[in-house]
């Protein structure tokens, strides 16, 4: 009996350390080596500074900049996660129908006019760091007004910023709102024209 239950603590502890502790600092040690920016949460710097990460969305005011989906993390970070309304859900088409009323409000140009999904409806876990290219060239015309550039100037913008689906294969082209925003920074910097801050 104590020969048996010895072995078994033997085999406890060397299981322990092995997969308990010994794995978890092989693989944060490889994904440091190989994979240093994702291993660390894909911040972004600027000058030196972390200004957010191109994993999690980041909240821009004002109609100079350009906006990810719509979202109640904001009020409760700790809120992230779906509803579960389906398409069925009557309170689903209230909250988008209010969705757009208030965007259109904002916005007057795009009534009447077919909207992108993603602009007015929130992503699985409302931290979705990217829109659409659609979302996002339609939000250029009103990002261009508000900041007095080129509507040409910054329809290029986003199709600078767009990624294409993984390996050309999985997903769909997106466009990520911070590393626009930050394109969009550097822009009305190199113009002069720096007068709303983020």
């Amino acid at each position: 009996m104590s020969r048996t239950f010895g072995t078994a603590l033997r085999v406890t502890l060397l299981s322990w350390l092995m997969l308990g502790l010994g794995y978890p600092l092989l693989e944060v040690g490889v994904n440091q080596l190989i994979f240093p920016g994702p291993a660390n949460g894909s911040l972004v710097r600027v000058a030196g500074r972390v200004v957010g990460s191109h994993l999690i969305e980041q909240r821009f005011r004002g109609s100079g900049w350009f906006h990810g989906r719509p979202s109640v993390v904001y009020m409760d970070p700790l809120s992230s996660g779906g509803s579960n309304l389906g398409p069925s859900s009557r309170r689903l088409a209230r909250h988008l129908a209010l969705r757009r009323v208030k965007l259109v409000a904002r916005h007057p140009r795009l009534a009447g006019r077919r909207l992108p999904a993603d602009m007015i409806t929130s992503s699985a876990s409302g931290l979705d760091p990217d829109i659409t290219p659609a979302n996002a060239y339609l939000q250029a015309s009103w990002v261009a007004r508000a900041r007095g550039l080129p509507l040409a100037l910054v329809r290029h913008l986003v199709t600078r910023h767009i990624h294409g689906p993984w390996l050309g294969l999985f997903g769909q082209a997106r466009v990520n709102v911070l590393s626009l925003n930050l394109g969009l920074l550097r822009i009305v910097g190199r113009l002069g024209r720096a007068r709303m801050a983020p």
